[in-house]
């Protein structure tokens, strides 16, 4: 008679999770094996056996076909690659998304919602562990497969504390520190990293950028970020604070910004900003989204055109400071208004001819990111997964 393997002490993860070993062990060892063979090689029931290789293959990490032994029919069973998941969490201002991957990156599952994350810090966490939850549940994946997670916050990180700074775009989540309350809930270890950061990882190893060692990555939504890549790897800065490019200064007489100085960067492009500019009479209403208003110029309108174009002008004076600073090969514009293309595009490059040296915009490339609104999802499933390493 065969019985589950008992591990004590340990909860029920645990036990799966130490069947689930058992399993992997005796394909490594065996190559395709049947699942009568698996089951009598580990000392587990057929029954654990056909869930433990049922969730396996839910995920890609095994593939079964039906074979026959002793004349009998059976199911062989191989290992394709290492087994575990991986989970990514987008918090943006009004809304959430979770991404699963497998344990090569590999996207398996997906979901994005819209959701007020701006509002509370503490009910954003658990709205996103919930969204996680389902998505595990439909992928069929039990706690005990999660090898990690990162998420991505729009706002500085701090490298000790773990805490959101206080000129993040979500206001009620400065201070906050969103990996100890994620890991707290899933009881798993959590990354957290800022959203440009993870956009500017996420196109360098798989977007635009692949193969370039030196880029900026350019976030434009509520607020403005960058990412800053050297020599393929991320700076940061000393307190997280590094690519803070919304606050760079350039109009000492213009609106205060949130964070206390006068005509920021963000104070010219954020989306509240270009929002509050649509004329009184256009073919998007007063209050609409940014993706309105980004529509309706690339459709033609000419309010919402020159609003994207000195929106382009604005951005180009703000990186041609960055070139100047940091001499990258690739400058990437992401965010909702990247969608614009060369109406943004266009005005940048003419700011930056102006405002940046020769010389560092001879061979630079400004382009339009690859990976649109996923660039943030993408680059943390990359940071959950580079973090079991």
């Amino acid at each position: 008679m065969t019985t589950d393997a008992q591990v004590t002490p340990g909860s029920q993860a645990a036990l799966r999770q130490a069947n689930r070993e058992r399993v992997v062990a005796a394909l490594r060892e065996g190559g395709t094996l049947t699942q009568a063979e698996i089951a009598r090689s580990t000392g587990l029931s057929a029954a654990s056996v056909s869930n433990i290789v049922r969730d396996l293959r839910s995920t890609g990490a095994v593939s079964v076909r039906e074979t026959s032994s002793n004349g009998r029919r059976a199911r062989a069973v191989t290992l394709l690659r290492p087994p575990g998941v991986v989970v990514a969490i987008d918090f943006a201002n009004t809304r959430l998304g979770v991404a699963l991957g497998d344990s090569q990156g590999r996207l398996l599952l997906e979901e994005s919602i819209a959701y007020d994350v701006a509002d509370d810090p503490v009910r954003g966490v658990r709205r996103a562990v919930w969204l996680t939850e389902t998505l595990l549940t439909q992928a069929r994946v039990d706690h005990s497969m999660v090898i990690g997670v990162a998420a991505a916050v729009p706002g500085p990180i701090d490298p000790v504390s773990g805490a959101v700074g206080g000129i993040t775009c979500m206001p009620r989540w400065a201070g906050f520190a969103p990996g100890s309350e994620l890991a707290e809930r899933l009881g798993l270890p959590v990354t957290v990293d800022n959203d440009a950061n993870l956009c500017a990882l996420a196109e360098s190893f798989e977007g635009v950028a692949r193969g370039v060692e030196h880029v900026v990555y350019v976030n434009v939504a509520q607020g403005v970020g960058a990412g800053v890549m050297i020599s393929g790897q991320l700076f940061r800065g000393a307190g997280g604070t590094a690519g803070e490019i919304g606050h760079i200064g350039l109009d000492e007489r213009g609106q205060v910004c949130r964070c206390g100085n006068r005509g920021c960067l963000e104070t010219l492009v954020g989306a509240p900003h270009l929002l509050d500019m649509l004329p009184q009479y256009s073919s998007v209403e007063h209050g609409a989204t940014l993706e309105g208003l980004i529509a309706a110029a690339v459709a033609g309108d000419p309010g919402c055109r020159r609003i994207v174009s000195e929106a382009g002008s604005a951005l180009g004076r703000g990186v041609a400071i960055m070139v100047n600073m940091f001499n990258p090969q690739m400058v990437i514009v992401g965010g909702a208004i990247a969608e614009s293309g060369e109406l943004l595009l266009e005005p940048m490059r003419r700011a930056m001819e102006l405002g940046a040296l020769g010389s560092a915009l001879a061979d630079l490339q400004l382009v339009q990111g690859e990976l649109g609104r996923r660039a943030a999802l993408r680059g943390a499933l990359r940071t959950a997964l580079v973090s079991t390493v």
